[in-house]
């Protein structure tokens, strides 16, 4: 027979899951007002995360100089203006003729799925539903609105001028700071910080630092390695709006695994369309064998050390950021995954409790500092 419940027990399960709740309830309003907050300071928050992002990218220049001896402004300075030639080589050769080519690209996809659509209703598949023809209805509709916002994306990271001059000068200011004054920030923030935070919130700023540092840093180098292959390849077989489906690629691979499949999907359909079948498989093959060389060769050499991130968690954060804003999240999803894992990484180091024995054979593992 079974033995009734407690209800002493039972009451103070019910508390226990209660306050549980209550607390995940604070915390989910809170990051709702964090949200809230965000979208409301936007305009100051977009430029200063293009700095950051342009920071990561040309600090290793700047501390080169600087440890030559350089002045931190004159190597902030002569990085700046390098910085602001590149781009505006980028823009004359790269961006212009991308956009200028975009609609040509757009219409190129639509025919390929219309012509996947007509593949799918003729033999041996013969599918004719109506819930097909509108999934296919809605992918033609989902390509051109993707792909628009893929080419926008180009255009205006590149040059930022499309969307705004206030926020690319914002953006270029901010990073001539950063490569100025950021080695003083985090000294600077630890005299301003009470007690332990004066330690935590430091360590935390600096592990975030390199983490970003390596993500864009490796994901652009490996970003360039694809689209040179695969644009090398496309112009060995003469398929048409190379130049677009090259700067295609090297954009998606800050989109980890579903910028790949997109970029090359997108390389596949065109292929199709203006060289045929055979030249499609030839495209698909060369985009098989590149993805395997970046996942086995390039990106295991160029990033040293990963984001700590599952392949699941990295689809999840994507699908997430591309649902809230667009191609503007999907960019950003995963920097944002790996900061807050390195956040949840230093929490739970310091919560955890040191192995027995530690602390008596080495003073710097007994434990947190003191406040």
């Amino acid at each position: 027979m079974t033995a009734p419940l407690s209800s002493s027990r039972s009451r103070a399960a019910l508390r226990i899951s209660a306050r549980v709740s209550a607390e995940l309830l604070l915390v989910l309003a809170g990051l709702a007002v964090a949200l809230w907050l965000l979208g409301r300071m936007w305009s100051v928050v977009w430029p200063l995360v293009c700095g950051l992002l342009m920071t990561t990218l040309t600090w290793p220049v700047a501390r080169v100089l600087r440890r030559r001896g350089w002045p931190p402004a004159l190597a902030a300075s002569v990085v700046t203006v390098l910085f602001l030639l590149l781009l505006a080589g980028v823009v004359a050769l790269i961006a212009v003729p991308v956009a200028s080519q975009s609609g040509e690209l757009s219409d190129g996809v639509v025919e390929g799925i219309q012509r996947l659509r007509e593949w799918a209703a003729g033999p041996p598949l013969n599918i004719g539903d109506a819930q097909i023809d509108k999934a296919f209805d809605s992918a033609v509709a989902r390509a051109q609105e993707g792909l628009g916002s893929m080419v926008g994306a180009v255009v205006t990271g590149v040059s930022t001028v499309v969307n705004g001059v206030v926020t690319a000068v914002l953006a270029l200011f901010l990073m001539f700071f950063f490569l100025k004054d950021g080695p003083r920030f985090l000294p600077w923030l630890a005299r301003q910080l009470p007690g332990r935070l004066a330690t935590d919130v430091p360590v935390v700023f600096a592990r975030g630092w390199d983490t970003l540092g390596s993500f864009v840093r490796s994901q652009a180098a490996v970003g360039l390695l694809d689209a040179v292959l695969i644009g090398l390849g496309l112009w060995i077989l003469g398929v048409p709006l190379v130049l677009p489906l090259a700067v295609l690629t090297f954009v998606s691979a800050f989109v980890p695994i579903i910028g790949a499949l997109f970029a090359g999907f997108v390389a596949v359909l065109i292929a199709l369309v203006s060289n045929g079948l055979m030249d499609a498989l030839i495209v698909l093959a060369i985009i098989v064998v590149v993805q395997q060389l970046e996942g086995n060769v390039f990106q295991p050499i160029i990033q040293s050390r990963g984001l700590g991130l599952h392949a699941a968690v990295v689809l999840l954060a994507v699908t997430l950021g591309g649902s809230l804003a667009g191609i503007v999240g999907s960019l950003l999803a995963v920097p944002i995954a790996a900061l807050i894992a390195v956040v949840w990484n230093y929490v739970r180091e310091q919560l955890t409790d040191p192995a027995p024995g530690a602390g008596e054979d080495d003073p710097d593992l007994a434990g947190p500092l003191p406040s």
